[in-house]
């Protein structure tokens, strides 16, 4: 029913706009958004009922981490229109003057936002970034090998699981999860908590419970019954327990990370406008429901949510009480001190 849903409505969405707008160049008759964002994290469909309407030409470019988003980026690598970066990325960008600050007259779909992202503390006012997608991290365990529910971080260092759990081979979620585990803050800058994080990891490895770090292949992994748990966005949860009924979801009641993932212009944009049309294509209520059912994770977009109905609005794990929300932190921007989160997870992980 799910497919069916976004294939129809993809179909209805083709045959509404098609041919309702001319192609939009950057001045020089180039009529292509370059898009960078996530793997798997839009629905094809939508991209292609963007070229359909627009005859805009979306290049689509992925990347698995911010880390290597900021780095391509600042390189001046990919000359993207668009770019999708989590929360405290964007402080980082804005920080480094490497966004541009958006014209909301160009955007009016940006109503659609709950208003709670309106103004989010790392991007006060909404001045440089649209919300496009939110969700919580926390485990993803296979019920039949833990015996039942669990509920804390301790049991990815339960030596019961030998080599029976995944990491995510980024270092604010897998470093931020074990802060949360010891009772630190998230964002913390002290370095002796983040050495007994350190200390915590490579007692994990060694102890032989940890069976590898990875990102996109891990909810495929844990889909295959590979391992007992691994550590996991919410969406791609959602994508697992769909497939393989034995596993399940929790945020441990230590506390986790809740993000969001938010569309940009960089100012190295060629194309602004084209820019500016496809972010708002994206927040139309009926294209932000496609995208959400697709990939799995929250929307942002109240009427987006009001067309997806009660399974999704009432499910916990894609849309999380608010109990679970406040246990949770945002990542903020690190500034130069990042470099001691580096190293420091280099000696963790090698």
């Amino acid at each position: 029913m799910k497919k069916l849903f976004a294939a129809t409505l993809a179909l209805l969405m083709l045959l509404a706009f098609a041919g309702c707008q001319s192609p939009t160049s950057g001045g020089s008759g180039d009529a292509t958004v370059r898009v960078y964002n996530w793997e798997d994290y839009i629905d094809p469909d939508a991209i292609a009922a963007f070229e359909e309407e627009t005859g805009i030409k979306v290049v689509y470019t992925n990347f698995a981490t911010n880390e290597i988003m900021y780095t391509k980026l600042s390189r001046g690598g990919g000359d993207y229109d668009v770019i999708v970066p989590s929360d405290y990325m964007i402080q980082r960008l804005i920080r480094e003057d490497a966004l541009l600050e958006l014209d909301m007259a160009k955007l009016p779909n940006f109503s659609n936002t709950f208003d709670w992202l309106h103004n989010p503390d790392f991007d006060p006012g909404s001045k440089h970034s649209v919300p496009y997608m939110w969700g919580t991290v926390g485990i993803l365990y296979n019920t039949e090998k833990t015996g039942g529910e669990i509920d804390s971080w301790g049991e990815m260092w339960d030596t019961k699981y030998q080599r029976d759990v995944l990491m995510i081979d980024s270092f604010r979620d897998s470093m931020g999860v074990t802060l949360k585990y010891l009772g630190y803050d998230i964002n913390t800058r002290n370095v002796d908590e983040l050495n007994k994080v350190r200390d915590k990891l490579i007692e994990q490895r060694e102890s032989g419970v940890l069976l590898a770090y990875g990102v996109d292949e891990i909810k495929d992994k844990m889909v295959g019954e590979e391992a007992a748990m691994g550590l996991v966005w919410s969406g791609d949860a959602i994508t697992s327990m769909e497939l393989n009924e034995n596993l399940a979801y929790c945020v441990p009641k230590e506390g986790s990370n809740v993000w969001v993932d938010s569309l940009c212009i960089p100012k190295s944009s060629k194309n602004p406008e084209a820019a500016y049309q496809f972010i708002d294509f994206m927040m139309r209520p009926e294209i932000a429901a496609m995208n959400s059912e697709y990939i799995g994770y929250s929307t942002p977009n109240s009427a987006a949510m009001d067309i997806l109905g009660p399974d999704y609005s009432q499910d916990e794990v894609f849309n999380p009480p608010q109990e679970v929300i406040d246990r949770c932190q945002y990542f903020h921007d690190l500034g130069d001190f990042v470099s001691t989160y580096e190293y420091i997870w280099t000696e963790a992980t090698n």
